[in-house]
């Protein structure tokens, strides 16, 4: 059983904080290349969203980092630890956690419950994370009783945040999180990412279409196109680039959203 949320709010745990640094990442499936040579440095604290038209090879390079695929080349580094080809399991022990674009919460398992088997995967005790005011904010506090399987779609992506937020994470990994939410619902995105950096000061990865989530939340941005990064720097620079413009001009339904 759960035991009672803190209402507390945790603070920064400056020995956590940790620098995930990628040197020439490639990576190929037989002899299609999905991308080559991506390098980033990406500090505690820091925000960088990363975009790109569809196949670009952004959820690929999500699924390189966080182990749940290996580089053909390169090397990912997290606090000067090389950490390239671990496993997703032993990578989210040492605090690197990545959410989903699906919903990924356990389905017959209360909010209660799912939030429990956070905290023990982690290692965290319950009093040691600060979760009210998210559940609280996600509408779930009054929910925790409830099979999560069983709530509307919004709240099931925001408790898979949140499921990530309870490991107390380094770096944090998130795959889409807008995916498939309701306008209304995208400020909880904001809400969240402020929270989990205020809370850890953990450097956060935002792969997105939603260019607007994009700009109010990310002061850098990286665009994959063609396999190669194509540019990199403030949104306000990159997005009026003409080469970005054009990489979503090619029939990608991402186009709608590129700002001009």
């Amino acid at each position: 059983m759960l035991a009672p949320l803190a209402s507390r709010h945790f603070r920064r745990n400056s020995d956590r904080s940790a620098e995930l640094r990628l040197e020439k990442i490639s990576k190929r499936f037989g002899g299609l290349k999905v991308f080559q040579d991506v390098s980033f440095t990406l500090p505690p604290g820091d925000v960088l969203g990363i975009i790109g038209p569809n196949g670009a090879g952004k959820t690929t390079l999500i699924n390189i980092i966080c182990g749940n695929l290996a580089p053909t080349t390169g090397r990912i580094l997290l606090q000067d630890v090389d950490i390239t080809g671990k496993s997703i399991h032993m990578l989210s022990r040492r605090g690197l956690v990545r959410t989903f674009q699906q919903t990924n919460a356990f389905a017959r398992a209360t909010v209660r419950d799912s939030v429990a088997r956070a905290f023990r995967f982690s290692g965290n005790s319950a009093n040691g994370t600060d979760v009210t005011s998210l559940l609280r904010r996600f509408d779930l506090l009054d929910r925790l009783d409830e099979p999560t399987g069983m709530l509307p779609y919004g709240q099931q992506k925001m408790l898979g945040l949140l499921l990530a937020y309870a490991t107390r994470p380094k770096v944090l990994l998130l795959d889409e999180p807008a995916a498939g939410l309701e306008a209304r619902e995208r400020s909880r995105i904001d809400d969240f990412v402020h929270h989990a950096r205020r809370a850890f000061g953990c450097a956060i990865l935002i792969v997105e279409h939603d260019m607007d989530l994009i700009r109010r939340l990310c002061p850098r941005i990286l665009v994959l196109d063609g396999g190669r990064v194509l540019a990199e720097g403030a949104p306000q620079d990159v997005l009026s680039r003409q080469d970005v413009i054009e990489a979503y001009l090619g029939g990608s339904d991402e186009t709608a959203t590129v700002p001009c």
